[in-house]
């Protein structure tokens, strides 16, 4: 950090604080002239608050933000938090014995922290003020400030006394600087020390300085820890034995690393795109992007489904880049993409899960990556696409395979039950209580996986005493005061979409954000066609051999049957279907006439097609189908302004598969026109 000012501009004089003061009613009265005792960066501050007409006689900072608007603000600069707390408590006796605060802000001068003496006269008087975390101090805000001016300036400052703007803020003494992003040096955010007039100390500009170096040197380890572990991810990947481009690209969307294909793949790309000169990796920069989101501008060469997120405890780490050859959608191997991913993944203890789709081998592979970290996991996808078994595979893969696994249902009991059911009851807690008492199911899960299946329905009186089970590592059954320790490894599982209850208020985001810290989604069985036939023969074997019965054997036309529907009961009703044509046929073959009525009726439909009903017998034709189909995809396209995410969301289908419309469609062009328009 340095300092633009020398000498004594750089820092206050509390002896010239009656001519500031004079300075300053000139100033309000119209008189601008110079005097001797205001500092240049004080008269300039002066000046920028006129224009922006800040009222001077204020006497606070704005009211707080909303705390659930500072909680989401919180998450948002969780780094920079967690860089700035243990820099700040290490300041605590230090600012205890001085009568001052310390208060971290983020880069739009929203107090997040605050951290000092807490003595009453101390904390009512910055409560008074609105100097608490969810207040605003820019200078448009609140006047010249130490917070505000050193966002203003960029650079450390001090502001005592008579030389704050408003005159509620007068009887203050305060100096920040700012917090500086070591990869980019964009201004992250300040640190300050404040405290009343009468606390007003040369050295705490020095303070604030030396904080600010070392919440950046935190910050630069964690930069480079991030980078490790993108790299450590995507390792396999970039090494893999395929013909792909691979790139790396961290949070920010630049470039890290490449394998040695990604020159060449580069510059057939240009060519194709009939580029000036050869694609190089510094042309790579597609921006910054949160969780599976794509970046808000792509260039123009690069198409979405390239682009794969890179997550780590729930946040995007970074992105992985496949740039494809001429002649495909991927430089794959001769063996196709999903047995070239089989091969990469040794399934081990997930051999239970069947199939070869390149979108259930990649949900196995994210599962196989996270089983041997103890992060919580939650299992996103409908009902009945298989979450249990993904989460027993995951815990016979991890460190804890030999402890507990413990599996729960939260949907299939009342508030009372499932309360006892989670945390268990002493003996005599409640009448009909169990001589003895219960253990619950997360002590019962001690040492190894807690699995909770529809965590979506837990009640949302119950959600703040298991959030306190997950932060504290301690569970007390129902009826005693003694606290038992547990620790083990959280998988949940949803078909609802969180987000969304979250924003109902039918679940906690303190909850979600505890729960969701990775994520898998397993596709539902309509995405993943092609693997009926390998689940169906999967599942004949299995059910021959425990009813002591021939196996079955799937005819043609009762296959066909099964792929064309759209199977809203996925991998379970399958399952069932396989069973029912197994023991009801009078023979190992098995054809339409053993399917159930609802699949050998059903007919294939397009979400937003309902319009066309009355035009049902012309749809039967694969030719009306596909407008159909194509005019509902444009109509979503067009309603969600070209959102991908939100378009796939819309109809239903899974956002690779909706890629695969549009190429197959001819409506990529469209979506970029879609697009342009929004800008």
């Amino acid at each position: 950090m340095q300092f633009r000012e020398t000498g004594s501009q750089m820092f206050s004089r509390p002896e010239n604080d009656g001519r500031i003061m004079d300075s300053w009613e000139r100033f309000l009265g119209g008189v601008r002239g110079e005097s001797t005792a205001l500092r240049q960066l004080i008269n300039d501050s002066w000046r920028r608050c006129a224009d922006a007409s800040v009222d001077p006689g204020i006497d606070q900072g704005p009211a707080p933000i909303d705390e659930v608007v500072l909680k989401v603000l919180r998450e948002e600069h969780q780094e920079l938090l967690s860089a700035g707390t243990p820099v700040m408590a290490e300041a605590r006796d230090f600012l205890s014995e001085t009568g001052t605060v310390m208060v971290l802000t983020d880069h739009n001068g929203i107090i997040l922290n605050l951290e000092g003496d807490s003595s009453t006269s101390l904390r009512g008087a910055t409560e008074r003020i609105n100097l608490m975390p969810g207040s605003e101090w820019t200078e448009a805000a609140c006047g010249t400030n130490a917070i505000g001016t050193a966002l203003t300036l960029g650079q450390p400052v001090q502001i005592h006394s008579a030389e704050h703007f408003c005159s509620g803020i007068k009887r203050w003494t305060c100096s920040a600087t700012v917090i500086r992003d070591p990869y980019d040096n964009s201004i992250l955010g300040v640190i300050d020390v404040s405290g009343l007039n009468g606390s007003y100390c040369r050295h705490n500009l020095a303070l604030v300085v030396t904080s600010a170096g070392r919440i950046e040197n935190r910050l630069a380890r964690f930069e480079m820890d991030h980078r490790y572990r993108l790299l450590e991810y995507c390792m396999r990947r970039l090494t893999a034995s395929t013909g792909d481009g691979m790139v790396v690209l961290d949070r920010r969307g630049r470039p890290v690393k490449a394998n040695e294909r990604a020159t060449s793949a580069l510059q057939r790309l240009g060519e194709s795109v009939g580029s000036a000169g050869a694609l190089k990796l510094n042309d790579i920069m597609i921006g910054a992007a949160r969780g599976e989101e794509l970046p808000g501008k792509l260039p123009a060469w690069i198409k979405p489904e390239w682009l794969e997120p890179v997550m780590h405890n729930g946040q995007r780490i970074g992105t992985l880049l496949t740039l494809p050859n001429p002649g495909g959608r991927y430089m794959a191997s001769p063996a196709g993409p999903a047995n070239e991913l089989a091969t990469v993944i040794d399934k081990g203890s997930f051999g239970r899960v069947v199939g070869q789709d390149k979108s259930i081998l990649e949900a196995v592979g994210r599962a196989h990556q996270l089983a041997k970290s103890n992060v919580p996991v939650l299992m996103l996808g409908e009902t009945g696409v298989g979450k249990d078994v993904f989460a027993r595979c995951m815990h016979a893969t991890g460190n804890a395979k030999d402890a507990p696994f413990v599996a729960l249902n939260c949907g299939g009991f009342s508030r009372e039950l499932l309360t006892s059911e989670l945390f268990g009851y002493s003996d005599g807690a409640f009448t009909g209580a169990r001589r003895g008492g219960m253990v619950g199911k997360v002590e019962a899960a001690d040492g190894g996986t807690l699995f909770l299946d529809e965590i979506g329905e837990m009640p949302l009186e119950l959600q703040p005493h298991f959030l306190r089970v997950l932060e504290d590592g301690e569970v007390y059954r129902i009826g005693e005061n003694k606290s038992r320790k547990v620790k083990f490894r959280l998988i949940a599982a949803t078909n609802r979409d969180l987000r969304q209850e979250v924003e109902a208020g039918r679940f906690r985001m303190d909850l979600y954000y505890r729960i969701a810290v990775t994520s898998i989604r397993i596709p539902p069985l309509r995405d993943r066609v092609g693997d009926i036939p390998i689940l169906a023969d999967y599942y004949l074997e299995k059910l021959s051999q425990r009813h002591g019965v021939r196996k079955g054997e799937l005819l043609p036309s009762a296959l066909e049957a099964l792929e064309r529907y759209n199977w809203p009961g996925n991998i379970r009703e399958l399952r069932n279907v396989m069973e029912c044509m197994l023991l009801t046929a009078p023979s190992h073959l098995l054809g339409v006439e053993f399917l159930p009525v609802d699949i050998l009726n059903y007919s294939p439909t397009f979400p937003d097609s309902r319009e066309c009903a009355d035009e049902s017998t012309a749809a039967n034709s694969e030719g009306r189908l596909i407008d159909v189909e194509r005019e509902a995809i444009l109509k979503a396209i067009r309603a969600n302004a070209g959102n991908m995410a939100a378009v796939a969301r819309a109809l239903g289908i899974a956002k690779s598969t909706l890629y695969l419309k549009l190429k197959r469609f001819d409506l990529e062009s469209f979506v970029d026109s879609v697009r342009g328009n929004q800008e």
